[in-house]
């Protein structure tokens, strides 16, 4: 059964709801203040809550601010009550985070309109939520175990070669192997590395104090910082000479590492997806207030289908190319680009090339430096 929550410090108005949403087969949860309000939705976790504005000891503000900074409320669909009804009151409301503003008096058929739209509204997002849960899952249990096992297989193989159980190898051989070795071992790393990222985003967007935390920081030199993150990837292809650079300088209002993050996944890609001596370019500008960083290759490049199909531990293509990808880089980069408010975007056309532009905002709300 639906349980609704209903906070109204007035015991008319508080009794004509309850008996309203009895009638409508909801289970109904009452509270005649705040204080008490904010205690009975941790304790209940309600589908819903009604709640008056004006209340003594702790407003309805005050009781919406405070569901909303603890991580098991502050998906609760929130209707505010109130006689106040000019603008300013309610974008006040709305601003932070109520669903819908009902004016007293309002009519039974407003009241279970309302509710109506909300319960709708919030079983769709559980409804979308499983199926990213269930897409997540289906492609994790496709993608995980390859995405180990064959970096692993490479550092097992040469390791035997190197026991000397096939027979003598020369100095050459050796050093060839340890190469290998070394790479398929930056290759898993990496890879264990995205996938704990991937989860710290997820759990940072339901946490407002996590989030805070990773949205703080700054870069004084974003060409230091990008070029520093394109060359690295460039040698751990050997490709130095196919990379290209243009870069403007700037203060940019993100952690180093975040942006770091998303220059090196997307030029891992654009090297990993095109072939050696095609160029690679990384070029940055500064254009109406944003950063924007380019990043394009002349490789196989991407369908419009497959564009709009990226997400977490999405493949494509993985019994035509031997080169594997999990998918999950491209992810990151674009969750680290909208965390900081700003969008990333793919324009490809097929086996000529790829471009990603990532834009970023000079300034932010979430620094103060």
């Amino acid at each position: 059964m639906t349980k609704i929550l209903v906070i109204e410090d007035e015991e008319l108005i508080r009794e004509l709801i309850e008996d309203l949403l009895i009638v409508e087969e909801f289970e109904v949860i009452t509270s005649e203040n705040g204080e008490q309000g904010v205690e009975l939705a941790k304790q209940y976790l309600p589908d819903l809550i009604i709640c008056d504005v004006m209340m003594p000891k702790m407003d309805g503000y005050a009781v919406l601010t405070t569901l909303k900074d603890n991580p098991e409320t502050n998906t609760i669909p929130f209707i505010f009550l109130t006689a106040k009804s000019t603008k300013t009151d309610q974008r006040q409301g709305m601003e932070l985070g109520a669903d819908d503003y009902l004016t007293k008096p309002f009519t039974r058929a407003e009241l279970m309109g309302a509710i109506a739209i909300r319960l709708e509204k919030k079983k769709a997002i559980e409804r979308y939520s499983q199926e990213k849960i269930e897409q997540l899952t289906t492609n994790l249990t496709s993608s995980l175990p390859h995405e180990l096992l064959t970096p692993l297989n490479g550092i097992m193989g040469f390791a035997d070669l190197l026991s000397g159980t096939m027979g003598p190898i020369d100095e050459d051989e050796v050093k060839e192997m340890a190469q290998e070795i070394k790479f398929s071992a930056q290759r898993l790393h990496q890879l264990i590395q995205n996938y704990l990222l991937y989860a710290q985003l997820e759990i940072a967007k339901t946490n407002p104090g996590r989030l805070k935390n990773l949205l703080t920081g700054v870069t004084y030199s974003t060409e230091e910082a990008i070029a520093e993150a394109a060359e690295i990837k460039a040698m751990s292809y050997n490709r130095q000479s196919d990379l290209q650079l243009k870069l403007q300088d700037t203060k940019l209002l993100i952690q180093t590492k975040w942006l770091t993050k998303i220059v090196s996944e997307l030029v891992d890609n654009a090297f990993k997806f095109s072939s050696k001596g095609t160029p690679v370019v990384v070029k940055t500008m500064i254009e109406k207030g944003s950063f924007i960083i380019w990043i394009s290759d002349r490789g196989r490049g991407m369908t419009p289908e497959q564009i709009k199909q990226v997400g977490a531990y999405m493949q494509f293509e993985r019994k035509v190319y031997e080169q594997q990808g999990s998918g999950l880089g491209l992810v990151i980069a674009q969750q680290l680009t909208e965390l900081f408010g700003g969008n990333l975007t793919i324009n490809s056309i097929r086996d000529q090339q790829t471009t990603i532009c990532v834009t970023l905002p000079l300034t932010n709300s979430y620094n103060d430096t």
